[in-house]
């Protein structure tokens, strides 16, 4: 074996799709993949993939230290690794996910195909609260290791960041140990992980018939344990005046968010227009999420406001929703939109990012540079990061690499994963 193969076999995250060399002239950049086609999803003019056919990626020091036509590369690397062919795209990003919890609800699935109603399950003991005596009884090490397969599951398909949030413990010390749950996902794997604390998610059993109660407890308790241990870099809350938080609980917890400088986002909207658009844009969210019911003027706040719209059609079509959100006026007010799995156990067990693609063009009509933008610069947008997302000197130099003819096979395909590598931080 030589030195270079050596380098290879031992270099972590790295495609497998071809041969190394040593150049030996100066190296400018770590590491060049070649071969390539690039969908580097900064828009170009008429091009709103930023398509460089032909192309290179150079990495150095875990950035993208240059992007263009192979035949214009101005340098040799250390490391270079062609790649038959396939195309790179930017590292996906599943910008929300309930990825830690604790059992599954299939039984209640089985329940109401026999034919029972959600009161029915929820008499029985079922919903959301099953899933809080779950994880409530699940240990740390527990959490971790029923959501790794899942988490595995996105990042065969070419995701490099996703977030995740807490919300099935509603009480401070479950709720913390979803989120130290999750910031261990990122370091067992090779994946930057972006946590939510969602304790406004629902009113948990012992608090039943005192959501304000609950509300002041999120506020004035659990939110400021987390900030002081730095479990959460945003906070989340479920706005439905009928089955979770008025708007003026939302904001207070809102108002607790911004006193400790976390940066706040929003399932809004879902299930009818309670004016979730709105009160997302007035707090300067990152981003407002679902949003099947939200109206003209909200979304067109949040467009103001630079929210970012997150699309989830998972959950739009395992609930068997049929109010599509309104892409034409989201499209008017040209309002930035994410795509994402929603992973969860109740409404969305879909750990399937290039599923989201398929359902978000069949589902919604999305094109195909909307959905692709919603799984990467739109998607890091919505949870604040502005160093990923697309193929550009000086970001981060996390590529999906696919073995497809155009970036719109990765939309077009149903259940197929065509997916040959990942590279995160340059690796």
């Amino acid at each position: 074996m030589t030195a270079s193969d050596r380098r290879r076999a031992e270099e972590p995250e790295a495609p497998s799709t071809g041969g190394v060399n040593r150049p030996r002239h100066d190296h400018r950049f770590d590491r060049v993949w070649l071969d390539a086609h690039l969908c580097t999803m900064a828009p170009r003019g008429e091009d709103p993939l930023g398509v460089i056919e032909d192309g290179a990626i150079a990495a150095k020091d875990g950035r993208i230290a240059w992007v263009g036509k192979r035949s214009d590369l101005p340098a040799a690397a250390e490391v270079t690794t062609r790649c038959d062919g396939a195309w790179i795209l930017p590292g996906l990003i599943d910008c929300h996910t309930h990825l830690v919890f604790g059992g599954n609800r299939a039984r209640e699935f089985e329940m109401r195909l026999e034919g029972a109603s959600y009161e029915d399950i929820a008499k029985a003991g079922g919903g959301i609260l099953s899933t809080v005596r779950a994880t409530r009884a699940a240990s740390e090490d527990d959490l971790v290791a029923s959501a790794l397969p899942r988490l595995d599951a996105l990042l065969a398909e070419g995701v490099t960041t996703v977030e995740v949030k807490s919300g099935y413990g509603l009480d401070l010390d479950t709720e913390a140990r979803m989120l130290r749950a999750a910031r261990r996902l990122g370091q067992a794997r090779a994946v930057s992980v972006a946590t939510s604390l969602l304790a406004a998610h629902a009113v948990p059993p012992e608090s039943a018939g005192r959501a304000a109660d609950y509300v002041r407890h999120v506020a004035d308790g659990i939110l400021p344990a987390i900030a002081a241990e730095g479990l959460a870099d945003a906070v989340d809350a479920f706005t439905d005046s009928a089955i979770a938080f008025t708007p003026e609980e939302t904001a207070r917890v809102f108002d607790a968010a911004q006193r400790h400088g976390l940066r706040v986002k929003l399932h809004a909207d879902q299930l009818r227009d309670d004016g979730g658009a709105a009160l997302a844009a007035r707090y300067g969210a990152l981003s407002a999420d679902h949003i099947e019911y939200a109206n003209p003027d909200g979304i067109a706040a949040m467009a103001r406001a630079g929210t970012v719209g997150v699309l989830l059609p998972g959950a739009f079509y395992f609930i068997r929703e049929t109010k599509q959100p309104d892409l034409a006026a989201m499209r008017a007010a040209g309002l930035r939109l994410a795509l994402a799995t929603d992973l969860n156990p109740g409404s969305s067990p879909a750990p399937s990012v290039l599923l989201m693609l398929n359902m978000g063009c069949t589902l919604f009509r999305l094109t195909v540079a909307e959905a692709l933008a919603g799984v990467t610069r739109h998607a890091a947008a919505a949870l604040g990061f502005d160093d990923r997302g697309m193929l550009a000197p000086g970001l981060r130099c996390d590529l999906a690499l696919f073995a497809v003819s155009r970036p719109a096979e990765l939309c077009y395909w149903i259940g197929r994963n065509t997916c040959v590598g990942r590279v995160v931080n340059g690796r």
